[in-house]
């Protein structure tokens, strides 16, 4: 499948997708929603992609929105943004609920939705000169793309309004005190650093990570209880999958499991 605003490459077990858009820092338009969701869709339904890697092409992982597509719509802003809104977010709550870790290597700026791109991994590696904002009110916008869905969680309600009130900018090191990202590393090292990961996880157990991430996923709205009967049942579903027995095998060979996905 071909993408006009992406660029997807799937190597050892783990596809990796780029916003190629460089000329315009990544601006996410409608094109790129409409590509973000049938790369996740992809990525969701293809059970030999096993993890995922999304960065941005150049310097910039996103700014956001794409400015001039909202001054070229004039009257039809509105339509527009509901538009892009079907995609875009269909594409977080597929990499969110799909079985494969998402890890975001964020190249550069990450502003508006490329925040809310960040915000829904499952990993997010920064380099060093990575910046984030939020950057929607700034320009009389509200927030998308599960941005006040994640950035609660990730890092507590008073930092939340802060970011989004404020547009304040976060160095990548404040983004990894206020557990924005998950770790920096230098900007020479942020390719090798995510791309090893990935194929790390490729090679794991992909449905416990599956159920794993739905496990978190629900935690916020469920009671001590009703999340506790949540994970006996999905750990009994584990201990039918091939990669348990494989895993408890490989346990008492005292070797390295081979997992397969399954």
């Amino acid at each position: 499948m071909s993408y006009d605003t992406l660029l997807f490459e799937v190597r050892d077990g783990a596809a990796h997708i780029t916003l190629n858009r460089p000329d315009a820092y990544n601006a996410i338009d409608l094109a790129t929603c409409n590509d973000l969701m049938a790369a996740a869709i992809r990525c969701d339904e293809d059970p030999e992609i096993r993890a995922v890697v999304l960065t941005g092409a150049g310097t910039v992982f996103s700014v956001g929105g794409d400015i001039p597509s909202f001054v070229a719509a004039g009257d039809d802003l509105a339509p527009l943004t509901k538009q892009m809104t079907v995609g875009l977010h269909a594409a977080v709550s597929r990499f969110a609920r799909m079985d494969a870790p998402l890890i975001a290597a964020v190249n550069g700026v990450a502003a508006g939705g490329g925040l809310g791109l960040v915000c829904c991994a499952d990993i997010a590696i920064a380099a060093e000169s990575a910046r984030f904002s939020s950057s929607y009110t700034k320009n009389a916008l509200s927030p998308d793309t599960s941005t006040t869905y994640f950035l609660p969680r990730l890092v507590g309600w008073r930092r939340a309004q802060d970011l989004v009130l404020t547009n304040r900018v976060l160095s990548a090191a404040e983004a990894l005190e206020w557990s924005l990202v998950t770790r920096v590393v230098p900007d020479a090292q942020l390719a090798e650093t995510a791309g090893d990961l990935a194929t790390q996880l490729a090679a794991g157990a992909t449905r416990a990570y599956g159920a794993a991430k739905d496990l978190l996923l629900r935690s916020a709205a469920e009671t001590l209880e009703t999340q506790m009967e949540l994970e006996a049942r999905r750990i009994g579903e584990m201990a039918h999958t091939e990669d348990v027995r494989e895993g408890i095998r490989a346990f008492l060979d005292k070797r390295q499991p081979a997992y397969r996905g399954r």
